[in-house]
């Protein structure tokens, strides 16, 4: 069982930037990052393969958010930049424990969850 402990969350002014980061206790394979805003359901932020070759965005995030990892460290970061109030949400990274397909957006494709991190933006 791998262990997936965030850090990084905090409170941050519209425009501001944040990174996080997620350490993993053993290997991994595709990590994600995924958000859940108050009253919302949790939906996918951004997402990368094992060599970091691939990255994968929703939307909302794109040109503002980074995903890189570090396989050395077992370690996946969420650059964020130019923070919006909407981005407002607790924060979960997620992993795969096999190489397995699937879309890296599909929730249920992901065997290992964090905790979460509050990521507060004010106007």
């Amino acid at each position: 069982q791998v262990q997936l402990v965030e850090s990084g969350g905090g409170l941050v002014q519209a425009g501001g930037s944040l990174r996080l980061s997620c350490a993993a206790s053993g290997r991994t394979y595709v990590m994600g990052w995924f958000r859940q805003a108050p009253g919302k359901e949790r939906e996918f932020v951004a997402a990368i393969s094992w060599t970091g070759g691939r990255t994968y965005y929703a939307d909302s995030v794109k040109g503002r958010f980074t995903i890189s990892r570090d396989n050395a460290k077992n370690t996946v970061y969420l650059q964020m930049n130019s923070l919006k109030s909407e981005d407002t949400a607790v924060y979960y990274c997620a992993a795969r424990s096999t190489a397995r397909l699937g879309a890296p957006q599909a929730q249920q494709t992901y065997d290992y969850w964090g905790q979460g991190t509050q990521v507060t933006v004010s106007s």
